[in-house]
């Protein structure tokens, strides 16, 4: 079943009234076939992949959206509800389908569908079911859209885009991670709350696993341009590292902190999720930290594994990782990240 936008066809006999409305102009030339057509296509229509789709179409980075979900009832009425808003977006077609083919020719791919964990239930058995579906979802996107880059959402997300990639048969360039976009777009906050300025002046990165053992990259934060611990140094003004742990012990709690509260979280993974679709769509050659296939960086090379590393993005998805100085305990941490997540991904034997 598939539910597309609406025709231009009116009447009993069909009338196009696309072509009857309009008169062409004389000696007119046929539509220049130069201009890209942008196509984005949402897997999961829940919390998160509603607002992606929202603040996809509400930024105007495609011309065509494309929503899948294994809930026929729940698609349809999300993609009417978003169709019921064009008279204040930007012009985007928007199709839905529980069938994958209504995202043939994607530029982008965005997985958001996961199983929830069932009480009782451990991590490792909800990972596997996640496998599971996945191997449902990307085969047949990987099919419809061979030319596209995949961005997986779904948690754990670390696990999931190396499964989506072995799926997928995409060069390791094409297959990424959300990873920490999130977990740096928190701890940049958290940096500039403490500091009083805005948040875009901080450049700050948590990488490695987007969980429990993520790597926050102190040696490495600037303010407006300014390095912040060499600054201190300098100017011999004392820090104490625990009020440091403390911020990036935060960051990892603040996820726990909103799904308490709210029950989920959607906004923040919706804006950031979009600003990397700019930049891979777009071209905007910008650095995000985003998990990629991490094997033969710092140090990294216990077997293939996705992690969150300082990532170059642009058209061809990710053009490079960024060679940023670590210190040797910053190093240390992001191989046992690594570590961690192959010690999983052993026990699922994909």
């Amino acid at each position: 079943m598939q539910m597309n936008g609406s025709s231009s066809s009116f009447g009993p006999g069909g009338l196009d009234l696309a072509q009857s409305f309009f008169k062409p102009i004389q000696n007119g030339a046929p539509p220049s076939t130069t201009k890209r057509h942008t196509k984005i296509s949402v897997v999961g229509v829940g919390n998160v992949g509603m607002a992606i789709a929202q603040t996809i179409l509400t930024q105007n980075l495609a011309d065509e959206l494309a929503l899948v979900d294994a809930k026929p009832d729940m698609l349809r009425g999300e993609m009417l509800d978003l169709q019921h808003a064009a008279a204040f977006l930007p012009r985007t077609k928007i199709s839905a389908s529980a069938d994958y083919s209504v995202t043939v020719g994607s530029d982008l791919c965005i997985v958001t569908a996961g199983a929830r964990q069932k009480p009782g239930e451990s991590r490792l058995n909800l990972l596997q079911r996640n496998v599971a579906l996945l191997s449902d979802i990307i085969p047949p996107l990987a099919k419809h859209s061979p030319d596209s880059i995949l961005l997986i959402v779904s948690n754990p997300v670390d696990l999931l885009t190396y499964v989506s990639w072995k799926l997928s048969g995409f060069p390791s360039n094409r297959v990424i991670g959300s990873g920490t976009i999130l977990d740096s777009s928190r701890f940049r906050f958290l940096i500039a709350d403490h500091l009083n300025v805005n948040a875009q002046d901080v450049q700050a990165y948590i990488v490695g696993e987007h969980g429990d053992t993520s790597v926050a990259l102190w040696s490495t934060i600037s303010i407006g341009g300014v390095p912040v611990l060499s600054f201190l140094e300098k100017q011999q003004i004392a820090y104490e590292k625990q009020t440091l742990e403390n911020i990036h012990k935060e960051v990892i709690d603040s996820a726990y902190e909103v799904i308490n509260l709210k029950g989920y979280t959607s906004w923040a993974i919706g804006y950031s999720v979009a600003n990397l679709a700019r930049s891979l769509l777009r071209d905007q050659r910008k650095i995000h930290p985003v998990s990629v296939f991490a094997k033969g960086f710092y140090g990294i090379d216990g077997g293939d594994v996705f992690l969150s590393l300082p990532a170059h993005l642009g058209r061809g998805g990710v053009l490079g990782v960024t060679n940023i100085h670590l210190t040797d305990e910053e190093v240390e941490k992001l191989r046992k990240s690594a570590e961690t997540i192959l010690e999983v991904q052993n026990q699922l034997g994909f």
